[in-house]
């Protein structure tokens, strides 16, 4: 049987068991696990790094399938597509609450008063991974898109470029000037 014969079987088996399990179908769901947990846990870990926290997230995410089964329609795309862009959300999700946890900081050391202290009591007190954020909304919108494919997804330029189907030429310099955007704002 060749590849492009045996993703289709899969395509058929996946709608079939989505299919069954909006209809409440108990069993479509295990099977449906035994399918497709491998290829989501694989996607969860490389976005998380860790397994347990993958391993939490992979219930989650077949938590989400089960109740959104009902919304999956071929039409629209593949189902291990359509799962897989489940987990990514949840990972990505999992990734922000860390990063919005405020980071407790330890009192310093009173020292002399100078001229800059009274520039550092001005500025606002930002969470972890707020300064961040604000400089991720100050790029284009392909620049965030391909920074995070890159660097959250793990994917490469080879692969952002399939997957947004933009040159591989324009994907490099949208990473790149990304970058350099991000330096200077989080440098300034």
């Amino acid at each position: 049987m060749s590849a492009a014969a045996q993703s289709a079987d899969l395509d058929e088996q996946l709608q079939s068991l989505l299919d069954r399990c909006a209809a409440a179908d108990a069993s479509a769901l295990e099977r449906l696990y035994e399918l497709a947990s491998p290829f989501l846990f694989a996607c969860l870990t490389r976005i998380l790094r860790r397994r347990a926290l993958a391993e939490e997230a992979l219930q989650d995410v077949f938590v989400s399938i089960w109740q959104r089964a009902g919304q999956f329609h071929s039409s629209r795309g593949r189902p291990m597509a359509w799962m897989m862009s489940i987990a990514r959300y949840r990972a990505i999700d999992l990734l922000r609450h860390e990063r919005s946890a405020p980071v407790l900081v330890p009192d310093l050391p009173e020292r002399a008063e100078s001229a800059d202290d009274s520039k550092d009591d001005a500025a606002p007190w930002m969470p972890a991974g707020g300064l961040l954020e604000r400089c991720l909304a100050l790029l284009t919108d392909h620049q965030r898109n391909c920074l995070e494919l890159a660097f959250v997804g793990g994917n490469s330029h080879e692969d952002i470029s399939r997957l947004t189907g933009n040159p591989l030429g324009t994907v490099k310099s949208w990473i790149r000037r990304g970058l350099q955007s991000l330096r200077q704002c989080l440098e300034s």
